[in-house]
């Protein structure tokens, strides 16, 4: 059935194309978060363990949001490792890096996400996809915040 919601087939697709990098993106934190979670040692253990069990169980929730946003724009969202790969600028790593590195990673990751969500405005803009930009508002917001927050953990 044709999809009529006052945007074009167009700019849905490209917006789902910006989407599907943003769930990338969101994924691929999510699991280095999950990692890091896992494998975290050293004297702020307990702290960091328990704060990367709350980031990636937001990360778990956003994933699903991004998706059926992007469902919900009439396109497929991509949900295999190696989409998630070819569409991710978060990059795995190898082996378990120590604490304030993983902290480090993960400020880089939180950053990334902020950065591939802002790249989608201009098309939400002029498609006036107020949906779409309130969820991108509310990502933004999140890691711009945890970004901080792991940030905080390295100064001093």
């Amino acid at each position: 059935m044709k999809i009529d919601i006052g945007i074009t087939e167009t700019d849905r697709g490209q917006i789902a194309e910006g989407l599907s990098r943003l769930l990338a993106d969101t994924y691929t934190l999510y699991l280095k978060t999950h990692n890091f979670h896992w494998n975290v040692k050293g004297p702020m253990f307990q702290t960091l363990h328990l704060m990367f069990e709350t980031h990636y169980n937001e990360l778990a929730l956003a994933v699903d949001d991004i998706a059926e946003r992007i469902r919900t724009l009439g396109f497929p969202a991509p949900g295999t490792y190696k989409q998630f790969v070819e569409l991710s600028s978060i990059k795995e790593e190898d082996g378990v890096p120590e604490a304030k590195d993983m902290i480090r990673l993960l400020v880089e990751g939180h950053e990334a996400c902020v950065r591939t969500a802002r790249s989608i405005f201009p098309t939400c803009d002029e498609a006036h996809d107020e949906p779409t930009a309130d969820l991108l508002t509310q990502r933004m917001q999140t890691h711009e915040k945890t970004a901080w927050m792991l940030r905080s953990l390295l100064e001093g």
